[in-house]
């Protein structure tokens, strides 16, 4: 397909516990303005715990998840010809439970799987908490860590997104400054792969304001061959698609082409609107 399509790939809904309205809300406000595709992408349960649902305000629970599809899916052929409805989710990354994630997104038809990174060193990344203790050593490392995870993710094939990528600046602005070569690296390994970074909105939420990722990183994505998509991170149905245009065209100036866009996890591009 080459023509200039509209889409959203980043949405969640009430199961994780800190979203608002169900699913079918989300893709009625694709269509309300405009879009081509919506892409359904709650958080993935956390596999590796014992527990049904480990964190209620933060994922769904385990004996969610087959329900969650399986609504995805009666939508998809309910909204056919109105609007094409996507199967993904917005998985967490433990290198050491990776195992047990694939397992799980096997049994399901997903058209894509966002890879975020939400943790390092067993801390939340929106934990602003984190950071008042440590030397500047401490915290370079923590970047590096965290940009290792990303890497990793990538590398892993389990994913066709990656998700906000420099979100751990979401509540503490001053990580972007931090200085260390990790974010280049993984930019590096992230263009080797057929996979895409995701220009998410909802950082104008958080103090950092603005997008995830930055600017400044998207211009060094563009060096290294990254290709990008597009995702709100809506947890209101208000949010959907909520800068796409602008994101597009900011993209188009600093020398993207196109956006990339999956379905059955493989992978399709579409220019740039004019």
């Amino acid at each position: 397909m080459n023509t200039h399509l509209k889409f959203d790939y980043h949405t969640h809904h009430y199961r994780c516990g800190h979203a608002r309205a169900n699913i079918k809300d989300y893709i009625e406000a694709a269509i309300d303005i405009g879009l081509d595709m919506v892409g359904i992408s709650d958080h993935s349960p956390y596999f590796g715990r014992e527990e049904d649902q480990a964190y209620p305000r933060i994922a769904m629970g385990k004996s969610e998840f087959s329900k969650y599809v399986s609504e995805v899916l009666q939508l998809k052929e309910e909204y056919n010809g109105r609007i094409d409805v996507l199967l993904g989710v917005e998985s967490d990354f433990f290198p050491e439970h990776i195992h047990t994630y694939r397992y799980q997104y096997e049994k399901y038809p997903f058209d894509y799987i966002i890879g975020s990174v939400h943790q390092v060193n067993d801390i939340s990344i929106f934990d602003r908490m984190r950071w008042e203790s440590l030397s500047t050593q401490e915290k370079v490392k923590t970047k590096e860590r965290y940009y290792e995870l990303i890497a990793q993710s990538a590398q892993s094939g389990l994913f066709q997104i990656i998700g906000h990528m420099d979100a751990m600046k979401a509540f503490y602005p001053s990580f972007s400054s931090i200085q260390t070569a990790a974010m280049e690296h993984t930019l590096k390994i992230i263009g080797q792969f057929n996979i895409a970074i995701e220009i998410n909105t909802s950082g104008k939420t958080k103090d950092c304001g603005g997008w995830y990722p930055a600017e400044d990183i998207l211009e060094k994505a563009l060096y290294h061959g990254v290709k990008v998509t597009f995702g709100s991170d809506a947890h209101d149905p208000e949010r959907v698609g909520d800068e796409f245009e602008s994101v597009g065209k900011r993209l188009k100036e600093i020398g993207f082409k196109d956006w990339t866009y999956f379905k059955e996890k493989k992978m399709f591009h579409s220019p740039l609107s004019i």
